[in-house]
């Protein structure tokens, strides 16, 4: 079958058009450096591989990822599905991209032969999958194995995993390229991350003993290649670092929207649904066009801040659907058409997404992944 990956790198669609003042910017330079810094500190000769899975945590997988690919700050690229692969195929991707997540049905495997992604293993029956489709195409096919060694998620359990790549081995028209398995605790638990190294070293010993260990063993995410050296193995595999959403590495995202309307309320004054705010003294309070339909939390409501002018001003009465309002009494010049960052740098203030993360109970992975479709997003190029 012929291949339908693009043969040379297609020009980037053009910038979508918007009306509505608000947007995300991403700082293509700072994801590059990122991945630099990253790759610095680990021993020679190890890769990295870039995850671009969920849209490039909500930073736009298909610009990311052409973005380290020319700066060549990446070996590999990493995604959850074949659709996310096959997105960066038609953006021009070029480097090799493992599918992180488990494949199905059989078009779904064909889907990833025919665009040159990489599929993961955890089964004979998705071994046997994977063989059909290539002598269907009549080609070997590459494959990484995921051993599951106490994340309880997707992958074949260690004292199995010897067994399978043999079973894979004897299959000439499939070739194990990788093995790798997903630490579950690296940022706060070291007893638990020493245990499934052990466990998932013993399976890579065994396998070099037998002749099959394959070119490519990896383990860290971000926190693993930074805090846990023994498991950087031959590649890492960094989502919030390249972000710049782990502590040492530079931001890359920044939320903006525009005062829209503005309005000086007098002492006693409610505030959006419910009236869960009050206005303690006469108060200018300023609407920003960005709500929970576009991922900006409704339980930042009363709590968040938002920068105008450099400062920090609190987000006032409930967040809607489509907007937010923003104490801005203690910024005298705010007028109509100014910026608000919502997430990100302004001047010496920032408001991390490590901080609307605790806010709402939750991770800065799902602050930013959050963030939906119709908030668009604008690159600043490398």
């Amino acid at each position: 079958m012929r291949t339908l990956a693009p043969e040379v790198a297609q020009p980037a669609p053009p910038r979508r058009r918007f009306f509505r003042p608000t947007w995300a910017e991403v700082d293509l330079g700072a994801i590059a450096r990122n991945l630099k810094r990253l790759r610095a500190r680990m021993p020679g000769g190890v890769k990295v591989m870039f995850v671009v899975k969920a849209d490039a945590y909500g930073h736009g997988a298909p610009a990311c990822a052409l973005a380290a690919e020319r700066a060549r700050a990446a070996d590999w690229l990493g995604v959850s599905s074949v659709e996310e692969g096959i997105a960066l195929r038609d953006a021009g991707v070029r480097l090799p991209v493992l599918i992180l997540g488990s494949l199905y049905p059989f078009e779904s495997v064909l889907a990833a032969a025919a665009y040159d992604l990489t599929p993961a293993v955890a089964s004979l029956e998705s071994a046997r999958r994977v063989a059909e489709v290539a002598l269907r195409l009549r080609r070997a096919i590459q494959v990484h194995v995921k051993v599951d060694t106490g994340m309880g998620r997707f992958g074949v359990r260690p004292e199995a995993a010897p067994a399978l790549v043999r079973r894979l081995a004897e299959l000439k028209a499939v070739r194990v390229q990788g093995i790798y398995t997903h630490l579950a605790r690296a940022e706060d638990d070291a007893a638990f991350t020493a245990a499934q190294l052990r466990a998932f070293r013993g399976v890579v010993a065994a396998l070099a003993r037998a002749g099959l260990r394959p070119p490519l063993v990896h383990a860290a995410n971000s926190a693993g290649a930074l805090r846990r050296p023994a498991s950087r193995f031959d590649m890492v595999r960094p989502g919030l670092a390249a972000y710049g959403l782990y502590p040492g590495f530079e931001p890359a995202l920044t939320l903006k929207s525009k005062i829209v309307f503005l309005k000086t309320l007098p002492k006693g004054a409610a505030v959006s649904y419910g009236g869960t705010w009050r206005a303690r003294r006469v108060s200018r309070v300023a609407t920003l066009p960005i709500g929970y339909a576009d991922g900006y939390r409704r339980a930042l409501s009363n709590r968040a801040a938002v920068l105008v002018g450099g400062r920090r001003c609190p987000v006032v009465g409930r967040v809607t659907m489509d907007q937010t309002m923003v104490d801005v009494t203690g910024v005298p010049g705010a007028r109509v058409g100014d910026d608000a960052v919502l997430l990100g740098r302004q001047g010496a203030a920032e408001v991390p997404a490590a901080e609307l993360a605790r806010l709402c109970g939750t991770i800065p992975y799902e602050t930013v992944t959050a963030l939906s479709s119709r908030v668009p997003r604008t690159e600043v190029p490398a």
